[in-house]
């Protein structure tokens, strides 16, 4: 479970988070979290987050981002905001290391995500690029759909083969999240 000052490293992405307010802390209202991004890491597939809204602060280095289809590169002390429903998806395609203020509002279960992702990284249970297996993936795209969902294919196909490969992947011992990376 995230607290206050955990830390949180994907060895596979390269990125560290380190929570400094959690859905505990802020009574549900706000996830803030310090995250670090390696220097030249892979674009993420294009997603949205259909219930929260995120803000971003470069504190060092370049993050490059893509809203809406569209490039642009943020340097140190800008800042972005993302609503709701906005399609996204952010990397560091520079050569230094990229650190970012990022708040999501409200928090949901948003944290417990990314210490599901960040600790199958940890047990070699992702690709080179960080992705779990497709029924792990399905799993647990179908389980944090309020928090975080794919902009293709369309969100009802994805909802129909997410609860079948979901299905599928509980009956072969998959879970949606992992408790041990939750400590």
């Amino acid at each position: 479970m995230a607290f206050r000052r955990k830390t949180i490293h994907n060895p596979v992405t390269g990125q560290t988070i380190t929570f400094l307010q959690t859905r505990r802390d802020t009574n549900g209202t706000l996830l803030e979290m310090e995250t670090s991004y390696a220097p030249g890491s892979h674009e993420p597939p294009a997603h949205y987050h259909p219930g929260q809204q995120e803000y971003f602060q470069i504190q060092a280095g370049e993050l490059t981002v893509r809203v809406h289809g569209i490039e642009k590169v943020l340097r140190t002390g800008d800042s972005l905001h993302i609503s709701a429903n906005v399609p996204h998806a952010m990397w560091n395609a520079g050569n230094i290391e990229t650190i970012v203020n990022w708040k999501v509002l409200p928090a949901m279960q948003t944290e417990y995500m990314l210490e599901t992702i960040t600790g199958l990284a940890c047990d070699g249970k992702t690709n080179a690029t960080g992705m779990p297996s497709w029924p792990q993936t399905a799993l647990m795209l179908g389980h944090f759909s309020r928090e975080f969902r794919l902009t293709k294919p369309p969100y009802a196909l994805q909802w129909i083969v997410f609860k079948i490969v979901g299905s599928i992947a509980r009956l072969r011992g998959l879970r949606p999240f992992y408790t041990q990376h939750l400590d």
